[in-house]
């Protein structure tokens, strides 16, 4: 399959796409300069794969390597935290310790080897040298091992390893080809794992790389002898290079970059490692930006929604919990094709379209943990294997290590990847500061029959004749519908009064007394207005009774505007007719001409006039006639 790789360097983050083409694409002729010339549509043929972001002061720490201090040995769960210089203590179990002289145990047993427990091997206050293999996410630290490994192009070497392993990913018989190229390096005391970017490798290119990685271990054994615990020892590369040295090979047709000087690194990088690849980077210099060219920002913005469209009409939904993500496959509008469809086979078709894309959706959002999709039930048992064997085969280009279950009678796979770095949107979003991320919030009518009971309490505690309470202007709508049913009827109940203020801008749940007093004063403070009153409103919608007038809105406060029918959307001046405890009637101040001729004022002039005309009615009256536009928007 041939694939391409974009980079873009902005001031505030990297951004990394991998295209994969989706047909027969004729591979573009070499060219002896390096710059990537304008080409009608350049994106045609591939589609986005897999997407990579960093951002400037928070990225990944995968591969790092850190000598850190021990600061807690728990033998319940057979791990130690250890401080490594981060907000959060790392966690390294018992399997990911590598200490010389002791022969490693098998993974998965609960001691380190030769049967020995955590607590034989490490001590609290020991300094250890770690290398970070998953990133902390959400309230978890960074995950750690002992195992260093020091990664190039063709090959990973392993300090305290031993032996030569070679990708699985690789075809069986170019494994066995690189396992006798590889048999004979000297390997300085360590191990090597030969990657699966080695495809077609030599043994002069796992020669001439691992002089290279041979020098960056002396490098970092250096560092580990000056450096006081706990500290950062080895950065791993930035994402660019981290991603263009990791999946970048004979496979790729190109790596476009824009950006000069991120071109050259990766330019200077290949030199060292892989220079027959050197011609494959490209400088993009188009004035059009190129993950727009290429359609990548579209791709970006779509892993965001919860719902992916399928190509025949069907479509998938994406939901999200602590460590379990659901996608649940529907039909949608595809009703079959042809006047001879039958129900099974819209299913399957369906089922099958979904099985790759949420393979897709899967690697562009990066999504880890245990995964559970829910196919739409089929009959056929062949069917079912059908769709298991499509996800299957899209799984084979996921670099990622997964695990599938077989498919259940109901329809559902279960499956597991594995999560080593936050996706892109957990680097794009944040939770909602109105529901914390549960997705919903309270209603309107649910607060205000809270706060119903809560005025209950509050009355029997407070002497004062009335309160103003400061509540969202949409749960008082509640208590002032109606003719003010609720809140008469709650009046009557407590033998108390009550007046509400507030701006839209307040938490629903908002909720607090701002005076108290005899009826007469707490009236007083909470009208926003007083008859006379010249305010600048803005007219939001026609009166439901009467269509010559219209209706604005200050706060939740209603004013309603005799002639003003034709005006609605616009900003008029209104003179305050009558004013009520809920609601307000206004009249159309000066001439009605738009556009401020024969005698009308232009809207500059409108303005300051209401500032000159307003009277002072205390705080809240004040804002409401300055700030009527911004409230009711």
């Amino acid at each position: 399959m041939k694939k391409q790789v974009l980079v873009s360097v902005d001031r505030g983050e990297t951004r990394v796409a991998l295209l994969e083409a989706t047909g027969d694409v004729a591979a573009p002729a070499r060219r002896s300069g390096r710059r990537r010339r304008r080409s009608a549509n350049p994106a045609a043929g591939y589609r986005v794969a897999e997407l990579y972001l960093e951002r400037r002061g928070s990225r990944s720490i995968v591969g790092n390597i850190y000598k850190g201090k021990v600061d807690n040995v728990l033998a319940g769960l057979e791990a130690a935290f250890v401080d490594i210089g981060l907000e959060k203590n790392g966690f390294l179990h018992v399997d990911e310790i590598v200490m010389p002289g002791v022969e490693v145990a098998k993974r998965g047993r609960g001691s380190g080897r030769d049967g020995q427990k955590i607590h034989d091997l490490l001590k609290p206050g020991q300094e250890v040298v770690v290398q970070v293999v998953k990133d902390p996410l959400k309230t978890k630290g960074a995950r750690l091992s002992m195992e260093l490994t020091i990664p190039g192009r063709y090959m990973v070497y392993t300090p305290q390893g031993e032996g030569v392993g070679v990708s699985r990913r690789l075809p069986d018989k170019e494994r066995d080809r690189l396992r006798k190229e590889a048999a004979r390096l000297d390997l300085g005391g360590g191990g090597a794992i030969i990657r699966t970017a080695a495809y077609g490798a030599r043994r002069e290119d796992f020669e001439r790389e691992l002089q290279y990685l041979f020098k960056l271990n002396e490098v970092l054994e250096k560092r580990v002898e000056e450096t006081q615990a706990p500290d950062l020892v080895f950065q791993e590369a930035d994402l660019s290079v981290r991603v263009v040295r990791d999946v970048f090979s004979e496979h790729f047709e190109r790596a476009i970059v824009d950006d000069p000087k991120q071109h050259q690194r990766l330019v200077s990088f290949f030199t060292r490692t892989a220079p027959e690849l050197v011609d494959r980077v490209e400088l993009w210099e188009d004035d059009t930006p190129l993950f727009e060219r290429y359609g990548v920002e579209r791709e970006i913005q779509g892993t965001l929604t919860r719902r992916v469209d399928l190509p025949s009409g069907g479509y998938l939904v994406i939901d999200y919990a602590e460590a379990l993500t659901v996608i649940d496959v529907n039909t949608g509008s595809f009703i079959g094709r042809g006047r001879g469809a039958r129900l099974e086979d819209t299913i399957t078709r369906t089922n099958l379209e979904a099985a790759e894309e949420a393979v897709r959706q899967l690697r562009l959002r990066d999504i880890g943990g245990i995964i559970v999709i829910d196919f739409i039930d089929m009959a056929r048992a062949r069917n079912r294997d059908a769709v298991l064997k499509t996800l299957r085969k899209a799984l084979d280009e996921d670099r990622t290590k997964t695990f599938v279950v077989e498919i259940s009678p109901l329809g559902l796979v279960e499956m597991t990847r594995q999560n080593v770095t936050e996706g892109v949107r957990e680097i794009m979003t944040r939770a909602c500061p109105t529901c914390e991320g549960e997705g919903v919030i309270r209603s309107e009518d649910t607060i205000a029959i809270d706060f119903e009971r809560r005025l209950r309490d509050i009355a029997k505690e407070h002497a004062a004749e009335a309160l103003l309470l400061q509540i969202n202007p949409r749960v008082g709508a509640v208590f002032t519908g109606n003719g003010a049913r609720i809140l008469r009827q709650l009046e009557e109940e407590t033998g108390k009064w009550f007046h509400f203020e507030g701006s839209e801008g307040l938490p629903l749940d908002h909720f607090a007394i701002t005076f108290e007093g005899s009826r007469e004063d707490v009236a007083e403070r909470a009208l926003p207005f007083r008859e006379g009153d010249e305010v600048l409103v803005s007219i939001v919608e026609p009166h439901m009774y009467n269509v010559d007038d219209a209706v604005a809105k200050i706060d939740g406060y209603i004013v309603s505007v005799t002639g003003g029918g034709r005006h609605v959307g616009e900003k008029r001046l209104v003179r305050i007719e009558e004013v009520g405890r809920t609601a307000a009637t206004a009249t159309l101040v000066g001439n009605d001409s738009s556009d401020g001729e024969d005698g009308g004022e232009s809207q500059d002039g409108v303005e300051s006039t209401a500032r000159r005309r307003g009277r002072r009615g205390g705080r809240r009256r004040s804002r409401a006639t300055a700030d009527s536009s911004a409230a009711t928007e």
